[in-house]
């Protein structure tokens, strides 16, 4: 593990503690203590994560990492099957609740352009959307919460998730569900890194915070030919203009504006000579949508525009409509944990209203079997915001502590109104 603590060039001293806002208050039992202690540490995890990611699925020793941790912290977590993800419960009062919290562990396949001591030293992998830091305070968190169970003073039960492949599909919320990670659970939290808001605030919103996210793919076929003699065949590059052109406009008609279908083609590919007419074709793009009415129609609405731009083409279609993740839905309650918490935390200024995202978020799936929230942690940096998934993108670390102190009071908040 690297023990360089230098700072990203440009950036604010990320290893510094960040000022205790006024209308904080500390955390139970002496533990602020044991926080400042552990943050030093929880840095250098962070930047060993940064240097050493793992794609969607591959996460196998970050996995380790992770385990070996909360195992040192005398916790006892387990694997999920396929061995890149885990679940850990910090064992309470035995009548308590079940509170579940959860941190993605995967990167982006983005080759890392950073000038700095923990640069990716995988060619093609970087975290680009913070799941190092989500890592590392789930990490500080469990090691806290860890003290509090064995003091007695834990009342009920802490589940931490530390979740694969929450940038593919299937998604890797799936996989923690079928394992059992929400048996018992009453609510669930996460955090997710936003450059946007400063360290110190917490975005805040019920209801919808993300949208709905799937892919979309549409392969085209045809016989090929000469250019010079494209009415003998199928024109397939002309029949994949129309596609990328008319039909991201044509299906945002066949829905209220205000349900913010976005369709976007992120690739588009066709033949290999300038005088050749090729015989296949493809596109592929992601469709977001901001209500879940609309998601629920938009696989039909998808289906039946490409159809009718493409029929007088003559292309032979074959479309393939991956189903993604819903919006994730805060729950009011859940919500009223995390502002209390974050008020406790960072007092009553850490709170920030935050508008829904087009992005998505497979935190989606678990809303769908427990009531829960997504805050947005404040990570961003002086200069330029530089966005998620750019390879360029970075923190201020002095996130870390103020996530687990915010997760930390969650938790316990969580606890207590679940009793």
């Amino acid at each position: 593990m690297t023990s360089a603590l230098t700072l990203p060039s440009g950036g604010p001293l990320a290893s510094s503690r960040p000022e205790k806002p006024t209308g904080s208050q500390p955390l139970p039992f002496e533990l602020d203590h044991l926080l400042a202690l552990r943050v030093p540490g929880l840095i250098e995890t962070r930047r060993h994560i940064h240097s050493h990611p793992e794609l969607s699925g591959e996460e196998f020793e970050t996995a380790a990492l992770v385990h070996r941790e909360l195992s040192l912290a005398g916790l006892k977590p387990r694997l999920l099957p396929k061995g890149n993800g885990v679940i850990c419960d910090i064992d309470g009062r035995p009548d308590g609740p079940v509170i579940a919290l959860r941190a993605d562990i995967d990167a982006l396949p983005l080759s890392d352009p950073k000038d700095v001591s923990y640069r990716s030293t995988v060619e093609g992998v970087c975290h680009a959307c913070g799941h190092d830091v989500h890592t590392a305070v789930m990490l500080g968190v469990g090691m806290l919460l860890a003290q509090l169970a064995d003091l007695g003073q834990l009342d009920g039960r802490v589940r931490l998730i530390f979740q694969p492949a929450e940038e593919i599909l299937p998604c890797g919320s799936l996989e923690v569900i079928e394992a059992g990670g929400l048996d018992d659970v009453v609510q669930i939290f996460a955090l997710h890194c936003d450059p946007n808001l400063p360290v110190g605030k917490i975005g805040l919103r019920v209801g919808p915070i993300t949208a709905a996210a799937d892919n979309v793919t549409v392969r085209l076929t045809g016989p090929g030919g000469h250019t010079a003699r494209p009415h003998l065949t199928v024109d397939l590059v002309d029949a994949l203009g129309r596609l990328v052109t008319e039909v991201p406009t044509l299906i945002s008609r066949r829905v209220p504006a205000n349900s913010g279908l976005l369709l976007v083609f992120g690739h588009a590919s066709a033949g290999t000579r300038y005088n050749v007419i090729p015989s296949e074709a493809c596109a592929a793009g992601t469709l977001r949508v901001m209500d879940r009415d609309t998601w629920d129609q938009a696989p039909k609405i998808v289906a039946q525009v490409v159809r009718d731009v493409l029929a007088p083409t003559g292309a032979t279609v074959d479309l393939e409509y991956l189903r993604g993740r819903p919006p994730v839905t805060n729950d009011a309650r859940a919500i009223g944990v995390l502002t209390a918490a974050t008020a406790s935390a960072l007092g009553p200024e850490g709170i920030a209203e935050t508008p829904q995202s087009m992005g998505g978020e497979d935190f989606s799936w678990y809303l769908e079997h427990v009531p829960g929230a997504l805050a947005r942690l404040g990570v961003g940096r002086s200069g330029p915001n530089v966005d998620l998934h750019r390879a360029s993108f970075d923190v201020d670390e002095r996130a870390i502590e103020v996530g687990v102190r915010l997760m930390v009071q969650t938790a316990l908040r969580a606890l207590a109104a679940a009793r």
